[in-house]
């Protein structure tokens, strides 16, 4: 699994959500004028990554079984 680089695109796409998230989660903790100005659109980037996450693993998957 770990010579095939599309392997490598699905862990970068999960690092990213990862990390929007934890974005999302230490504004959110901090409140304040960061939250009011930024917390919808973290949500709206970390729902976005998730998206481009769930279709490259749905696809990893897709070309591993027709392998």
């Amino acid at each position: 699994m770990r010579d095939d680089p599309l392997f490598y695109v699905v862990v970068a796409a999960c690092l990213a959500v990862l990390g929007i998230l934890m974005l999302g989660i230490g504004g959110f903790a901090k409140g304040g004028e960061f939250n009011r100005k930024h917390g919808n659109r973290i949500m709206r980037w970390r729902i976005g990554a998730q998206l481009v996450a769930v279709v490259i693993i749905l696809l990893f998957v897709w070309l591993r079984r027709q392998g």
